[in-house]
């Protein structure tokens, strides 16, 4: 099977996680029990999941000319995935303040830093884009940015995954070119004014969507009909931060790969259920092998 080809447009964050036995209240100070400093963002996280996946994968992003991001691009390369056209901008890199409770769940602050830098495309970034079998984006960089990617990999033929976080209003051009949109509750209720009680109306945005659920599992719509809920994969979450990122970046390989796109969800649900059984967000993103293991055909 050829190595599917994708390209990632996004964030890249350090990531400063912190556990405790629960979430501090407003203006509660609590001792924690773990710390850790991670590669992280939703653009960086996607790249490095697809890579772990088995696609050949590029990252367009931009980093501070900080020691944050230095290291973020060791590690991004380290993970295998091609950082030549990751922009170095002075100032700070983006950082993500990440709490996460006994439960494995977390709340998160974001300050953007070299992320709000990374404006427009150059000539040889849109033929990385337009050279690959999928194009994955999401909404921590400029959607001007997302935008240009999407209608240039749409006229190259190239599919294009938009995962809509966090939600903002998107541009008619960005959706007229999106192939699938993957969401969590919140996004689709901001973007549809629906959740998991009618999935179909982000088939208003998009000709095809997934929506996540967490723990409960995922709906694959599409406008030919399909309405398919897949289940969670059951297994011990120590911490839910990355598992979007590795869902969306599995699905961007399996579909790439040839997956019919059901089957590919399945394949993604079992890599976000690898994903949550470590702690931190690029440490915890599964390798092929982890997802396999857990994925369960129909």
């Amino acid at each position: 099977m050829p190595q599917t080809r994708v390209a990632v447009v996004g964030s890249a964050n350090m990531d400063l996680v912190a556990m405790a036995p629960a979430l501090p209240r407003l203006g509660e100070t609590m001792l924690g029990t773990d710390f850790m400093m991670v590669p992280g963002g939703k653009g960086a996280n996607q790249a490095v999941a697809a890579a772990r996946a088995g696609a050949s994968c590029s990252f367009l992003g931009a980093i501070g000319s900080d020691a944050f991001g230095v290291t973020l691009k060791a590690r991004i390369a380290a993970a295998g995935v091609d950082t030549s056209h990751l922009r170095v901008v002075y100032g700070t890199s983006g950082v993500a303040l990440v709490m996460v409770n006994a439960q494995g769940e977390n709340a998160i602050m974001v300050t953007p830093g070299a992320n709000d830098a990374l404006v427009g495309l150059t000539e040889d970034e849109l033929a990385t884009v337009c050279a690959a079998d999928v194009l994955v984006a999401q909404l921590e960089i400029p959607v001007s940015t997302v935008t240009a990617a999407a209608v240039a990999a749409r006229a190259a033929g190239t599919r294009v995954i938009l995962n809509a976080a966090p939600a903002r209003e998107l541009p008619p051009e960005l959706l007229a070119s999106v192939d699938l949109l993957v969401v969590n509750e919140g996004e689709a209720r901001t973007l549809a004014g629906r959740g998991r009680e009618e999935p179909r109306a982000l088939l208003d945005l998009t000709p095809r969507a997934v929506l996540t659920l967490g723990g409960e599992g995922a709906w694959y719509v599409d406008r030919d009909g399909a309405e398919v809920h897949v289940p969670a994969v059951r297994v011990d979450v120590v911490d839910s931060t990355a598992a979007g990122d590795a869902f969306t970046a599995a699905l961007a390989v399996g579909w790439g790969e040839g997956r019919d796109l059901v089957d590919a969800v399945r394949w993604a649900s079992a890599a976000g259920a690898a994903c949550v059984r470590k702690l931190g967000a690029s440490v915890a993103l599964p390798q092929r092998a982890e997802i396999d293991e857990l994925y369960a055909p129909a």
